[in-house]
């Protein structure tokens, strides 16, 4: 199925070979016979966790984003370990090491492809609930606010474009949706 559209690797080197991105470069044949070149960034893959306290608000973090050069909410996040780490164990662990809390229920709200242009990130989308309070702990070079919201402001928040990461906004009107929330 869609044959007509496959591109065959004829050849893969490595360009850069980083902590968190590792960039390739393959030729490849197109459905034409004709070659091209395909630029990529491998990644191990994220997990990503919406809290979901019981009064209704959800717990976001506030951090700056180097590469955007700007100060974000988001959901708390981060990327799995090794390629073969069990999602559910990474998003239990960034919702602990950046908010402090632990979850006695985590919900898989879906898997997004984040930027299929150009990267092979998938990052899993969970919410959690039965929230239990804890002491924050992010790693060294994080720094990290806490912040709590009603959903349907987050909601409101996404848009208006207050929230514009792609994570964070799928996660908030998943959940909003779940929930039967809608913004203002």
């Amino acid at each position: 199925m869609y044959e007509d559209l496959i591109e065959k690797k004829i050849s893969s080197e490595d360009i850069y070979d980083g902590c968190l991105l590792h960039v390739k470069r393959d030729t490849v044949e197109l459905p034409n016979g004709k070659e091209a070149v395909r630029e990529w960034i491998r990644h191990p893959g994220a997990s990503a966790v919406l809290p979901l306290l019981p009064d209704g608000r959800v717990i976001l973090v506030r951090q700056y984003r180097y590469p955007v050069e700007k100060v974000t909410l988001e959901v708390p996040a981060g990327k799995l370990d090794a390629p073969d780490e069990d999602p559910r164990i990474c998003a239990e662990r960034e919702l602990a090491e950046e908010t402090g809390y632990t979850a006695k229920s985590l919900t898989k709200l879906t898997t997004i492809a984040t930027t299929v242009g150009f990267s092979n990130e998938y990052i899993h989308l969970y919410a959690a609930e039965g929230l239990v309070s804890g002491k924050q702990h992010t790693d060294e070079d994080e720094f990290i606010n806490v912040v709590k919201v009603p959903l349907e402001e987050a909601v409101d928040m996404v848009r208006d474009g207050r929230i514009f990461d792609a994570k964070s906004a799928v996660s908030i009107l998943l959940l909003a949706a779940q929930k039967g929330i809608v913004g203002k």
